[in-house]
């Protein structure tokens, strides 16, 4: 049995294999084997996995048809032998001691998973790597000490992902944990990631980084403006989970957090999708969160205030919501108050001008807040 099987699914990714593949391959802790799904790449990413494996058999490669990143992600874990289980996706790439300390914590501990803070990089023409240190727990009050998930809701609220830690194999296999498999959504780490907390029974946050995560692959599903539905989908299939007959003491405690996830993920998908189906989206929201309110389901308290009067407004006016903060992808009051402020001192200047001696440049600036009222009305148009 390895020490840990890396699971890498892959999908048209030649420019970023190379990176990813020589850091996983060259991991101070040998003891692991290299488990990589080619999801129907098009590209030639096949051939650089097939380079690696020629020289290394703890590299494992299953090429099939493709079926998105949770059917390859369930593919790579029904396949895993090892004692605890990693993810690395193939555009990112990962320090050479991290498995090695991960797996240190993770055994000392008897946990069925550790996790660790993060870096997120872009990389410029010339090379330069841009990094910001990310970390899990924002408050700092949960670190390097050894917690049971299933009794703490509030560990849920950290950043989420899937990657930056390892997972004891046998737990995610007395429990089902697997990703959802719909065809052509993204985003299906959300479910592996909340099952992993709400089943976990000893876990730890490390404050120290490793995951080296990209931000600046073009065919990113974080950069897909037309994905617009991927996230709505993805919640609904972890409310199917906590709605098995076992998961409902789970639900009562998790509701609350739930939803205030579901939210910071669908305000940044906002962010995310092109402006034609904001407005769309902006109701399939209201009526979402309506229907989670009616049920009793929303703990308002874990929201901050302006979180709160946000998704107030947006359930009970998601037309104005949309037209005050999503239009034209700002804050439209934010414009209205700028203009406001640019008339007023404008239509004060004039009054000074039109009391000078000079009626000539009097009449040519009372035209000045006459086109700024036509670029107010452009705004709101």
């Amino acid at each position: 049995m390895p020490k840990v099987s890396i699971i890498i699914p892959t999908y048209n990714v030649e420019m970023y294999l190379d990176q990813c593949m020589e850091s996983v391959q060259r991991q101070t802790l040998q003891d692991i084997e290299i488990i990589c799904i080619n999801d129907g790449s098009k590209d030639s990413s096949l051939s650089i996995l097939q380079k690696y494996a020629e020289n290394d058999a703890r590299i494992i490669i299953i090429d099939k048809e493709n079926g998105g990143y949770g059917k390859a992600m369930n593919m790579g874990l029904d396949r895993a032998t090892g004692e605890y289980i990693g993810i690395v996706e193939p555009d990112d790439f990962v320090p050479l001691n991290m498995y090695e300390d991960l797996y240190k914590v993770a055994s000392e501990n008897d946990l069925d998973f550790v996790k660790a803070d993060f870096y997120r990089f872009t990389t410029e023409e010339n090379g330069n790597m841009n990094q910001v240190y990310n970390h899990l727990d924002k408050s700092g009050l949960y670190y390097n000490q050894v917690y049971n998930p299933s009794e703490m809701p509030i560990l849920t609220k950290f950043i989420m992902n899937t990657w930056s830690g390892i997972y004891r194999r046998k737990y995610i296999e007395e429990n089902h944990i697997r990703h959802n498999e719909t065809p052509g959504a993204s985003f299906q780490d959300n479910g592996f990631f909340w099952q992993t907390f709400i089943y976990a029974k000893r876990a730890m946050f490390l404050d120290k980084p490793y995951y080296m995560n990209r931000r600046d692959n073009p065919n990113s599903s974080v950069n897909s403006k037309e994905k617009v539905y991927c996230m709505n989908i993805e919640y609904d299939h972890i409310r199917d989970i906590f709605m098995q007959k076992e998961n409902k003491e789970l639900w009562e405690k998790f509701k609350g957090y739930y939803n205030l996830k579901r939210y910071h993920n669908y305000m940044f998908t906002i962010t995310r999708i092109s402006d034609v189906f904001k407005r769309e989206y902006v109701e399939r929201i209201a009526a979402e969160f309506r229907r989670s309110n009616d049920l009793g389901e929303l703990d308002m308290s874990l929201f901050t205030k302006l979180e709160q009067e946000k998704l107030a407004f947006m359930m009970k006016q998601p037309g104005d919501y949309y037209l005050k903060y999503c239009l034209y992808g700002a804050d439209i009051s934010k414009k209205m108050q700028s203009c406001e402020k640019k008339l007023e001192k404008a239509e004060k200047r004039v009054k000074e001008l039109e009391n000078s001696t000079t009626f000539k440049v009097g009449r040519i600036i009372m035209f000045i807040p006459i086109a700024i009222k036509k670029a107010l009305k452009k705004i709101l148009k």
